[in-house]
């Protein structure tokens, strides 16, 4: 089993740690410290030696930020985690804050005053993040102090090693195009902006651009590393020498320089000390980086990372490896969701048992490289936490007559696959059916709408969120996010969202999941994944694109109040039902194909 059930978030260690941190505080005469939850590749997966918030607080979402002084502490957390937060972390201590409407900016300038000193490491945070920052403190009279040492560090005596995950070669049958000409593309795009090279930190783009892949970190198949893009073409990657054998060390001899982690100073300032230009992405690469090289001599280009964007937009053969791992995901998720139709109603799982058995099903595919996150298995109240991670401390049995949630996804070699589904256990209340059918509308809105190119997540996002709007009801998270192949199933830039202002192109692909949680009760979540695809299908005035559902699986009828359907959303459901049979029923055995005739019978 990739997935461990036994970890423990205790609210209680926030008693002991905030105050191990105070004490290295003091002896170093600061007042105050930020702790965001990233490691130095500013991704949102990060290895047990870069969960410094969790040792802190107890908090195990992917996404945060604490504060701590003297006095007081806070910890900041976006809509995911409003629930989860105050279930892990003791609030006594760190008081609980919504990231987006009370920015750590704001509580800052609450509480600091001219004698404070806060202090931040350069490595954990984007030079964007520390002009936010610095300018905050500035209106209070505090200093900002950029740290060369990590007080949780000093504090944490039993702190892992970081990881050494060998890196392996990935199959240009899946990537499409060879290392060498996506660094040749890579190369010229960084000529075309004035820079001499261009710094990269972002592990999955390092992954994507040198057609690795890695062991670093589960659930994302990357290797910790950096590298330099030159314009001239003599690149340069910073990577442990533990991490390669003498296939890869031959596979790079070929593409770029190897170094190790401990050159990388070095190199930068040499190569500012020549008055290099280099290209950083501001939003996505560790302050450090701006501060040796202006301190060296060197200019700073700001730009995007030059892999963002060719990796988000896949070509031919990413997206159809991608469809082909979807089509054997869905073997799987179909005999997942009889099992549930057959051993849920005896009552005797529970959240645990249900996710071990969606693992064990998708590694009898024999293709299974890892799971793509940590199950989310969610039985009645516990569905209502977004991202709820399931726990031997937080698991429950699954009841009856309630709606059970789980948001799954696997890592195979030729794609990576993300979906959830609410399932009906027993006799649902009309309440949840209708909260559950809104979300249905929700997801259809979003799977049938056309668009004219440059239309950005934003401006789709409300399709989602209308009929719940209407009722007077939202979700706090985003409609969709990017997921790669084989890579970071967040993937950025592109999302469906209130914020953003990302316009969506062919070959991106996206999650579309609207949801509806009542806390204490239950939580609904309906996902596919999609291709944002060109319309070729008929005239139109003006360039259009549309969405293709990859994901392939039965959403279950049962919740469905078909009063509030319209047939242009059933005629969907069904056509849809229809693909997930042709596809998936030629590898179902008898007594499978049985069960998925009547969970894809037209409505």
């Amino acid at each position: 089993m990739f997935q461990n059930y036994s970890e423990n978030n205790d609210p209680s260690c926030g008693r002991r740690n905030i105050a191990a941190l105070r004490r290295e505080m003091m002896k170093k005469e600061i007042t105050g410290f930020i702790i965001p939850r990233v490691d130095a590749h500013m991704g949102e997966n990060v290895a047990p030696a870069a969960e410094r918030l969790k040792w802190l607080t107890g908090f195990g979402g992917s996404w945060g930020v604490a504060i701590v002084k003297m006095d007081r502490a806070a910890i900041f957390v976006d809509g995911r985690y409003t629930i989860q937060v105050r279930q892990q972390v003791d609030i006594t201590r760190f008081e609980p804050k919504h990231l987006i409407d009370e920015p750590p900016t704001q509580w800052l300038g609450k509480y600091c005053n001219n004698n404070d000193i806060i202090a931040l490491d350069p490595w954990l945070h984007t030079s964007a993040e520390i002009e936010s920052y610095r300018a905050a403190l500035a209106k209070t009279g505090a200093t900002l102090l950029l740290s060369d040492i990590n007080y949780i560090d000093l504090a944490w005596d039993d702190q892992p090693e970081l990881p050494q995950g060998m890196v392996e070669i990935y199959p240009e049958e899946f990537a499409g195009i060879s290392a060498k000409d996506k660094l040749a593309a890579l190369a010229l795009d960084v000529k075309q902006q004035g820079a001499d090279a261009a710094l990269l930190s972002l592990c999955d783009g390092i992954a994507w651009a040198f057609n690795i892949r890695g062991a670093d970190i589960n659930r994302i198949p990357v290797a910790h590393s950096f590298a330099m893009i030159f314009a001239n073409g003599q690149h340069k990657l910073f990577i442990s020498g533990q991490k390669l054998n003498q296939e890869s060390r031959k596979y790079f001899e070929g593409l770029t320089e190897v170094y190790a982690p401990e050159d990388l100073e070095k190199e930068i300032k040499n190569f500012a000390s020549k008055k290099g230009k280099l290209l950083i992405d501001k939003q996505k690469t560790p302050h450090w980086f701006t501060q040796v090289l202006e301190k060296s001599g060197g200019t700073i280009i700001a730009g995007q990372d030059p892999t963002i964007m060719p990796k988000a937009c896949k070509n031919d053969a990413e997206l159809n490896a991608t469809r082909n791992a979807h089509i054997r995901d869905g073997l799987p998720m179909a005999q997942f969701l009889q099992w549930c139709d057959t051993a849920l109603p005896a009552g005797n799982e529970d959240e645990i048992s249900a996710a071990k058995k969606l693992e064990s099903f998708r590694a009898d595919t024999g293709k299974l490289k890892d799971i793509s996150f940590d199950t989310i298995s969610g039985a009645g109240e516990n569905g209502a936490i977004c991202h709820y991670h399931v726990s031997e401390d937080s698991n429950i049995p699954i009841p009856q007559d309630r709606l059970y949630l789980v948001d799954s996804g696997g890592q195979y070699l030729d794609g990576t696959t993300d979906i959830t589904r609410t399932i009906a256990v027993g006799d649902i209340a009309d309440e949840a059916k209708r909260n559950y059918t809104l979300v249905l509308k929700g997801m259809i809105a979003v799977s049938l709408t056309k668009f004219p190119v440059g239309t950005t997540g934003a401006q789709l996002d409300a399709l989602a969120r209308q009929f719940l709007w209407a009722d007077g009801k939202d979700y706090d998270h985003g409609t969709g996010h990017g997921v790669g192949v084989f890579l970071d199933v967040h993937e950025g830039p592109a999302r469906i969202s209130k914020i953003s202002n990302i316009p969506l192109q062919p070959g991106m692909i996206l999650s579309n999941e609207p949801g509806y949680y009542k806390e204490g009760e239950y939580g609904i979540r309906i996902e596919n994944l999609v291709i944002i695809r060109e319309d070729k299908r008929g005239d139109t005035e003006k360039p259009m694109l549309y969405f293709e559902t990859i994901t392939l699986a039965p959403i279950d009828k049962r919740p469905i109040d078909t009063s509030l359907m319209s047939q242009i959303e059933i005629d969907w459901l069904n056509a849809y039902h229809s693909e997930v049979w042709n596809k998936i029923s030629p590898q179902l055995n008898a007594n499978e194909k049985k069960w998925l005739k009547q969970a894809t019978a037209k409505l």
